[in-house]
């Protein structure tokens, strides 16, 4: 038994051309849509790659771009594909090609549908590109003299200001590293010596952060240097005091920026994916019941469409047994000319 068949005379074959031909350019602004998505995340992705510790989380923009350029070109194919259905005699040059048309639809469609679920689960790849990025990037934060890292001071200060965040997962990260460089230390100095010496890397290490991560928010004045000292500042305890640092750490905020920018985009691909499905479902109906016409010279006469000639189980089962015999027939193959090459030897000896 067919699966969804449908009965069609010329006035709904009529209807669901021209119904199809709509929402086919619909489709094609929605790819125009997803391709802008895609470029604009791969955009706003290489604004932090001094940040990120690789290129993987450029997958899912790539992979938008893809599907929007598909998306266009499938549509405006089966646009033009509907628009001359509604002539049957215009619709013949398209019969050998809408098959192949719809299976390569099918990998397109199953190929959307990956996509969105990546846009959903790409969030711990980008949280481990970003905390190892953070990382290093901070650990460049002084050296505004070597090639290339430069620029690192200001990314991260414009970082922590745009993003309210400070450090990795948290200001308490600063205290790790030493972000103060050393042609800004006085060497002659009893304390600064006593800290280098202290440390067993020879590192200059304060309880301190940089000036981006202040809350200008705050009623009280930035406590930037000795955080963590009580007696530093007056009226000032460190385990109660609330802070008048940004709290939240910047691998957290930009993960839940791009998180959320993602998220969007996933149920917008989705939505595409549902639109498309129902195209190629609809496509496959028109395409059936204009095969399945009994009289060509006849074009008002009724029809049968579907989607699939058998029900799923037998279409499985069909497709199996395919498979199968095309196994075997690799096989034979294989085996003759195995057994011509033994033949051809014997020969060659004899």
């Amino acid at each position: 038994m067919a699966l969804l068949k449908v009965k069609f005379n010329q006035k709904k074959r009529v209807k669901l051309a021209q119904g199809l031909w709509l929402m086919n350019w619909f489709s094609v602004f929605a790819g125009i849509v997803v391709f802008s998505m895609g470029l604009f995340l791969k955009i706003e992705l290489r604004k932090r790659s001094d940040v990120m510790d690789n290129s993987e989380s450029h997958f899912v923009p790539n992979s938008l771009i893809l599907v929007g350029i598909l998306a266009c070109a499938f549509n405006a194919f089966a646009g033009k594909i509907c628009y001359d259905s509604l002539d049957p005699a215009k619709f013949v040059k398209w019969k050998p090609l809408v098959k192949v048309y719809l299976l390569s639809c099918s990998l397109f469609i199953i190929f959307t549908f990956f996509v969105a679920l990546f846009c959903f689960l790409m969030r711990g790849s980008l949280e481990s590109t970003l905390a190892q990025g953070l990382k290093n990037g901070m650990k460049f934060y002084r050296d505004t003299d070597t090639p290339g890292r430069c620029f690192m001071k200001k990314t991260i200060d414009l970082l922590q200001m745009e993003f309210k965040c400070c450090g990795n997962n948290g200001f308490r990260d600063w205290f790790e590293i030493q972000w103060i460089s050393n042609r800004y230390l006085d060497f002659s100095s009893k304390e600064v010596k006593d800290r280098i010496k202290s440390n067993v890397d020879g590192r200059y290490l304060v309880d301190g952060v940089p000036f981006s991560c202040c809350n200008p928010s705050s009623p009280r004045p930035c406590i930037q240097y000795q955080v963590s000292n009580n007696s530093a500042h007056y009226s000032y305890d460190y385990q109660t005091e609330e802070l008048n640092l940004w709290n939240r750490g910047c691998r957290e905020a930009l993960l839940k920026y791009y998180g959320g920018i993602m998220n969007s985009m996933g149920v917008f691909v989705l939505f595409v994916w549902l639109f498309e499905l129902s195209i190629m479902i609809g496509l496959r109906l028109l395409h059936t019941s204009l095969e399945s016409i009994t009289n060509p010279e006849d074009p008002e006469c009724e029809s049968e469409g579907w989607v699939l000639e058998k029900s799923l189980k037998d279409t499985f089962k069909s497709t199996l047994e395919n498979l199968k015999s095309m196994g075997k027939l690799n096989q034979v193959d294989a085996s003759a000319e195995g057994e011509g090459a033994k033949t051809q030897a014997v020969t060659t000896v004899s």
